[in-house]
C-alpha cells in the first residue's frame, strides 16, 4: 500500500494544480493526477468516452478530494497515456488493474462516469477484493438495453455541435432546454478551469475504438451483478439520450442493497448538472 508522510500543508486539494505523473507497468506509460490527503484507501475516477484527465468537472472532484486521496487517469492509447486504445471492456479493465497495482493499491474506492462505469463494472466482476466501494454515474449493465444505440447518438449529436461550432458535450451529457443550457455551457467553462500542463486529445482512431468496444458490450450477455457485495451508489439525470436512465434503474435492480438517485430534467451529465447536491452526497457515500 502507497502511503505519504506529507504535511497537509503541502496537500493539493484542486484538481486544476494537481501535477500530471506517470507510472510504467505492463509496457505502458499511464498518465495520472492525485490529489488530498494521502494514506487510507484512495478514491480512483473512471473517465467517460472520449475522455482526457482534463474532463473531470472539478466541483465533484475537489469536494471529494479534501478528505480522500483521489487519483484520475488516462486510458491505455488515450491522452498523454502511451499504448493503443483496446477494443474491449474487458481489456480497459485489465489496463485498470495493471495501473491500480502498479501504484501499490491493495483496495480502492471507485467513482465512475459512463464509459468509466462499464469499465468499473467488469474490474469489481473480475477483481471483486480490490474494491471496498462503488460510485456508478450515467452508465449501464454490460448487455443492457439499447447500449449498442450509443455509437449513433454520439455521431449525431457531434454533427449538431460542429454545425452550431459547440462543445458535443453540450448535446450529448445535458437537454437542450432553458435549464440544461446554462448547465452544459457552465460545465464546459468548468472544464478549462486547468491552464496549465493541459493533456492531449484523443485520437479520431482511439475515439472510434472506444465506441466499438462499447457497442460489443451492449451486445454481450449480461455480467452476473448478484455477486457484488460492495457498497453501491449510482446516480443519473432523468433524460439520459446517451446510457438511457432506464439502464440506472436496471443497474440498481441488479446490485444488492445499491443506493439510486436521478436528477430531475437533466440528461446524460445530470451529476455534473446537479453537483452543488452530487458532490456532497457522493463525498458523504465515500466517507461512509
Amino acid at each position: 500500500m502507497s502511503t505519504d508522510n506529507t504535511s497537509n500543508k503541502t496537500v493539493v486539494t484542486s484538481y486544476a494544480h494537481a501535477p500530471t505523473r506517470t507510472i510504467t507497468a505492463g509496457g505502458v506509460t499511464y498518465a495520472y493526477r492525485e490529489l488530498g490527503p494521502k494514506g487510507g484507501i484512495p478514491v480512483v475516477f473512471f473517465v467517460h468516452l472520449a475522455a482526457t484527465l482534463d474532463n473531470w468537472d472539478p466541483r465533484i472532484v475537489d469536494p471529494i478530494a479534501t478528505n480522500r486521496h483521489v487519483i484520475t487517469f488516462d486510458n491505455r492509447g488515450v491522452g498523454s497515456s502511451t499504448g493503443t486504445v483496446p477494443d474491449s471492456i474487458e481489456a480497459m479493465a485489465d489496463d485498470a488493474y495493471t495501473f491500480i497495482k502498479a501504484l501499490g493499491f491493495d483496495t480502492i474506492d471507485i467513482f465512475s462516469f459512463s464509459l468509466g462505469g462499464m469499465i468499473a463494472q467488469d474490474l469489481v466482476v473480475k477483481h471483486p477484493d480490490l474494491v471496498r466501494k462503488l460510485v456508478l454515474t450515467g452508465t449501464g449493465p454490460r448487455g443492457g438495453k439499447n447500449i449498442d444505440t450509443i455509437v449513433a447518438t454520439t455521431y449525431y449529436d457531434i454533427l449538431r455541435a460542429t454545425l452550431t461550432r459547440k462543445d458535443p458535450k453540450e448535446f450529448l451529457f445535458f437537454k437542450r432546454n432553458a435549464a440544461g443550457k446554462p448547465a452544459a455551457r457552465a460545465f464546459v467553462n468548468r472544464l478549462k478551469e486547468r491552464t496549465v500542463d493541459r493533456d492531449k486529445d484523443i485520437s479520431m482512431k482511439g475515439f472510434r475504438t472506444q465506441l466499438k468496444a462499447i457497442q460489443r458490450y451492449g451486445r454481450s450477455a449480461p455480467s452476473d451483478l448478484s455477486t457484488l457485495t460492495q457498497p453501491t451508489l449510482i446516480a443519473n439525470g432523468d433524460n439520459d439520450r446517451m446510457v438511457p436512465t432506464v439502464l440506472s434503474e436496471d443497474l440498481h435492480r441488479r446490485i444488492k442493497d445499491s443506493e439510486l438517485v436521478i436528477y430531475p430534467d437533466s440528461g446524460h451529465g445530470g451529476i455534473f448538472q446537479f453537483h452543488q447536491e452530487f458532490a456532497p452526497l457522493s463525498a458523504e457515500f465515500l466517507g461512509r
